[in-house]
């Protein structure tokens, strides 16, 4: 199987662990027609081959970017604009998604990016509280509770066509949650922690350029 089949496959049978918490709410973007056709079509347009990537693991996906489209990172302006893949999921830019589009840009495109680039999320699902973006990690029985979770969403994804070689890891918070796991489990051999895509794009924005120079830099290792 491609690299293709086996996402397709995955995100297609993907379904979240029934739990309460507090105001806590899981977006399944899996579940809807629209998402499973763009699923399709975005694995099969970039990822139709048994090349291994480099994974590049967020923490979880946003309710106006990969909590819509099922692509992380990827709201569906980019999806359009970016991907060249019509979908009538919205016409709302996502912050992180803005910034990793300039990533995309800046390393010759799409195909090219892809090409060599896995995105993806430790936890497949948005989250939300008081609907609001909501970090699996902002809470600890959270945390605690999705740890089997987000360990079984790597192994199943790694299966793909990971580099075992490194992994990008984006935000400090996220990259320490993961290290312990990545300890025990012995997924990757290296991690290259950069700052999440959201931080950079509220709070440092007149660096953008270094930032995107940064990515550029940890994709091409």
């Amino acid at each position: 199987m491609s690299f293709a089949e086996k996402a397709i496959k995955y995100f297609n049978e993907l379904g979240p662990p029934d739990f309460t918490i507090n105001g806590v709410e899981l977006i399944n973007p899996y579940e809807s027609p629209e998402v499973k056709i763009v699923i399709q079509k975005f694995y099969k347009k970039f990822y139709s081959d048994g090349s291994e990537r480099i994974f590049v693991f967020g923490i979880n996906p946003g309710r106006f970017g990969g909590g819509l489209t099922g692509i992380s990172f990827t709201d569906p302006v980019a999806l359009r604009e970016n991907c060249s893949i019509k979908n009538e999921l919205g016409k709302r830019k996502e912050l992180s998604s803005k910034f990793i589009y300039k990533v995309v840009d800046e390393c010759g495109g799409a195909n090219k990016f892809f090409s060599k680039v896995y995105l993806t999320a430790l936890y497949p699902f948005a989250i939300t509280k008081n609907e609001k973006n909501y970090n699996y990690y902002d809470h600890k029985m959270l945390a605690d509770k999705l740890r089997p979770e987000i360990i079984k969403a790597v192994k199943s994804q790694i299966k793909f066509g990971a580099r075992k070689d490194v992994a990008i890891l984006l935000g400090k918070k996220n990259a320490e949650y993961f290290s312990i796991i990545n300890d025990e489990f012995d997924f990757f051999e290296k991690i290259i922690v950069l700052k999440h895509p959201r931080y950079i794009m509220q709070y440092r924005l007149k660096k953008i350029d270094f930032y995107i120079k940064k990515y550029v830099a940890a994709v091409s290792s």
